[in-house]
């Protein structure tokens, strides 16, 4: 929808040159266009405040209603049950909202590109109406489906509202009515006359048993609650008949006989006096149920009269919707023909702008013709010249290798003579030297025979003197010990001498 408004915008801003009063037109644009953007911006803000209020009910509610250790989590399932399935109806209608503006979104853009290439003809301009009425169809029809939806939610809310107060009140009376009665059981039987309030708001039955409560001591007759209960049993189990008063008086040991006997009649007459108000109560609802109704009857008769209103200005909505699309679509086609005569000169420069661009297209055709026949030549010379020197090459190289072969002959024929001369040289010089080894070990053997030692056992030689010792005994001779009478020390200074 913005972008719809925002090429409205641009069409009606460029048609406005073509009207007398297009300066005024342009300003009530400008103004309405802000106008919608500040209830877009207001609504965005209150929907995001509506949004955070219901974030923060949901958390207490989950709190309060739906915590499992709540005493009444049995009673709430049923709520939560139809909280879901009103959940997953919000969720699908959101997703069909959302179909749909997205169906709305989709057909403007499509206008919006037609609209960027517009072209002079008869079925362009029937195509872009076409398309135009089919987005304008698709929003219209958006907005009254959402405005039905939105009527039927009004009525729900106020339906909602009417029920809420009537239970408000029901809620107060019913506090108000308790409030008085407890103060009532607070208060000595007798003495104290019934509420005012109580007596405006409640049925006469009711006020009447209130005021019997009060002035006979509360439900239990100024009884306590021990004596009470048995004297129910008693009375129950006998069903009412005389018989009860001695089987009492064995469990009512405190209590006389005419005790009893005024118990008795005041619980019957108790039992008739909440009787009547039950009967006044299922009276006041069927009543209050009559004037619920009343209020139904007259409230849709209301609300058929303020739909009769509303469709009277929905009409008359229409008439001044349509009046102003008679005259966009005025502006419009002006601004076509405006468009029309601006694309036809643009047509006109195009056409002659293509021939130039034609023209310089063939002039540069056969220039890369001619270069591609030069190129093609000069391919085919290099390849010969490339072949040529490929076969010289290749005759240079079977040349080179039986040069290599006959060379390598002859330097194997030089390469076997010299190693049959090394292996000739290495025989010789290993028999020398065995040779030379033989004749070693012979003068060696000759050796041995001249210096061997022939030597006999002494072993009293070992106790003997050696000729080393004996010699050195009689270069020592005998040595005289003298005392020794003088220590060498350091000197001794002057200064210290004689102390």
């Amino acid at each position: 929808m913005a972008a719809m408004a925002t090429a409205s915008g641009q069409q009606q801003s460029d048609c406005c040159f073509s009207t007398p009063d297009s300066g005024q037109h342009f300003q009530f644009q400008n103004w309405t266009i802000k106008a919608d953007q500040a209830k877009k911006a207001e609504f965005i803000r209150t929907a995001e405040k509506l949004k955070n209020q219901l974030v923060n009910i949901e958390k207490d509610k989950n709190g309060h209603l739906y915590s499992k250790k709540s005493d009444f989590r049995v009673e709430y399932s049923t709520l939560e049950e139809l909280e879901h399935k009103m959940t997953n109806n919000r969720k699908a209608e959101k997703a069909k909202i959302q179909q749909q503006l997205a169906k709305i979104h989709n057909n403007v853009k499509r206008l919006q590109r037609q609209l960027k290439d517009v072209k002079p003809t008869p079925e362009f301009v029937e195509k872009l109406r076409e398309m135009m009425e089919e987005a304008e169809n698709a929003i219209n029809g958006f907005k009254e489906e959402q405005r039905l939806i939105y009527e039927e939610l009004m009525k729900e809310e106020k339906t909602a509202t009417n029920e809420l107060s009537a239970l408000q009140k029901k809620i107060d009376t019913w506090a108000l009515g308790s409030s008085a009665i407890e103060r009532v059981f607070r208060l000595p039987s007798g003495k104290v006359p019934v509420d005012k309030t109580l007596q405006n708001h409640l049925p006469e039955e009711v006020v009447e048993f209130e005021r019997f409560l009060q002035q006979t001591g509360g439900r239990q007759g100024g009884w306590d609650d021990y004596d009470h209960q048995h004297f129910l049993k008693v009375w129950t189990k006998h069903k009412g008949k005389p018989s009860y008063i001695e089987e009492a008086l064995e469990y009512l040991s405190g209590r006389t006989k005419e005790d009893i006997q005024q118990h008795e009649t005041w619980y019957q007459e108790f039992l008739i006096l909440e009787e009547r108000k039950k009967e006044s109560i299922e009276k006041w609802k069927m009543k209050k149920q009559q004037e619920k109704q009343e209020i139904l009857k007259q409230k849709q008769k209301s609300e058929k009269m303020l739909k009769t209103e509303n469709l009277q200005q929905e009409a008359a909505q229409k008439q001044k919707a349509e009046k102003e699309r008679k005259k966009q679509q005025a502006a419009v086609e002006a601004w076509k023909r405006h468009k029309e005569i601006e694309f036809a000169m643009k047509q006109a420069s195009r056409l002659k702008e293509e021939e130039e661009r034609e023209k310089k297209q063939q002039k540069e055709c056969q220039r890369q013709f001619q270069l591609k026949l030069l190129l093609e030549k000069y391919t085919r010379q290099k390849e010969e010249q490339e072949a040529l020197q490929k076969l010289e090459k290749e005759k240079r190289e079977e040349a080179e290798r039986e040069e290599r072969k006959r060379i390598a002959a002859e330097e194997m024929s030089k390469f076997q003579e010299r190693d049959l001369h090394k292996l000739e040289v290495k025989i010789l010089g290993k028999q020398a030297k065995e040779e030379e080894k033989i004749e070693k070990e012979k003068r060696l053997a000759k050796l041995r025979e001249k210096v061997e030692v022939h030597v006999t056992r002494d072993p009293s030689r070992l106790y003997k003197p050696t000729k080393g010792w004996e010699e050195r005994t009689k270069e020592i001779g005998p040595t005289d010990v003298q005392p020794l009478l003088h220590i060498p020390h350091r000197a001794i200074p002057t200064w210290r001498q004689g102390l």
